[in-house]
């Protein structure tokens, strides 16, 4: 039998604030992508954008349908399709930008190291869920999360994606603190990982990797190469000023000073154009999102949905985080789009999915088992 609870706890205030964003992003894009452009009509990449805005809704509105609780049950099946498909890139995966990263699946390219996100989040919630404890969990209790964690970390590094990699294991910890680990795993994890920053340097990072963290300290050491992004977005960002010089009008993107300005230095082009007013909005914007998020995942009597909310709003967070450090130079430049607001279809559809699970766990907060 329906559930009338299901109808009156729908968040349309959370639904509301997703389209506003969506929209922001679709007129931020449109500037990106049409200035300087000599074509005519609207540009492919904007329409494109569209469709996966639009798809991605389809997917997220689908989502409600199921209970989030069986989520629970499926996650291993989900974590092993997830893996399966960043392995198959290997082997059928689509060369751009000096990585394999993608797989075409008929008329749709997909990148799987996106999808892994939720499938990630998905796993640890379900593994965390059962095994809590009021003292912290244990090395133990971390042994499951950590391969867990590790498989698609290792994979996707070595396509390389050391971006995507890395926010895997920002959001795997930021979930790890969440659910409370005891105080000397905590200092022997975080003694390790200092430990071991030499050993990665050296050995782990390839040659392109290291020099973008050394422009990341000194972008005037190579600023024709490497440097050349982090130094034009910040003329961008600084000529924008308070108000902006105007929709359409900025130079740097028109005149293609500023280089990825439709994916990940996207918000340059707002920064530019919009200044800091704009800037502002938008992060207004975010914040509102990031403290619905997490009010979410308190008001959730079931500990597997308030993991879930809480990881799915981590994600949102560290992709915004990493972004907005990387196109002001506070950050070296990993290629982290900024969600719902630049170009990808991975990316839009992933975030709508983390949405939908987010409207799902909103619907039935009321359930406890």
């Amino acid at each position: 039998m329906f559930d009338r609870r299901l109808i009156e706890n729908f968040d349309w205030g959370f639904l509301g604030m997703i389209f506003l964003i969506c929209a922001t992003g679709l007129v931020i894009l449109y500037s990106a992508v049409t200035a300087g452009y000599d074509g005519t009509g609207l540009h492919v990449l904007f329409k494109k954008q569209a469709i996966w805005m639009g798809a991605g809704f389809v997917i997220m509105m689908g989502s409600l349908v199921i209970d989030f609780r069986e989520l629970d049950k499926l996650n291993l099946f989900i974590f092993i399709l997830c893996v399966g498909l960043l392995v198959s890139t290997y082997f059928f995966g689509q060369m751009g930008g000096g990585s394999r990263r993608w797989l075409v699946l008929g008329f749709v390219r997909v990148q799987p190291s996106e999808l892994m996100k939720i499938s990630l989040i998905i796993s640890l919630a379900s593994v965390y869920s059962d095994n809590l404890s009021q003292e912290g969990l244990g090395f133990r209790n971390l042994i499951k999360p950590a391969v867990l964690c590790l498989i698609p970390f290792g994979l996707i590094v070595n396509q390389p994606d050391l971006g995507t990699g890395l926010l895997l294991l920002l959001i795997a910890g930021s979930i790890t603190l969440f659910v409370k680990v005891e105080k000397k795993v905590f200092f022997t994890l975080a003694g390790i990982g200092l430990s071991i920053v030499p050993l990665v340097w050296f050995f782990g990072l390839k040659e392109y990797q290291k020099g973008r963290i050394l422009t990341f300290l000194d972008p005037d050491r190579d600023p024709l190469g490497a440097g050349y992004h982090i130094i034009q977005s910040k003329i961008a960002i600084g000529s924008g000023m308070i108000t902006g010089k105007g929709f359409l009008e900025g130079t740097q993107n028109a005149l293609n000073f500023l280089p990825e300005q439709h994916t990940d230095f996207i918000l340059s082009v707002l920064a530019e154009e919009w200044g800091l007013v704009g800037c502002g909005v938008l992060l207004a914007l975010y914040f509102i999102l990031l403290f619905w998020g997490l009010n979410i995942a308190y008001a959730c009597r079931n500990m597997f949905g308030s993991i879930l909310a809480f990881g799915i709003t981590t994600m949102i967070f560290w992709q915004i985080f990493i972004n907005i450090g990387m196109v002001m130079g506070l950050m070296p430049v990993v290629g982290v789009p900024l969600p719902l607001i630049s170009y990808g279809g991975s990316s839009v559809v992933t975030n709508m999915v983390g949405f939908g699970i987010l409207l799902n766990i909103s619907m039935r907060k009321f359930t406890s088992s």
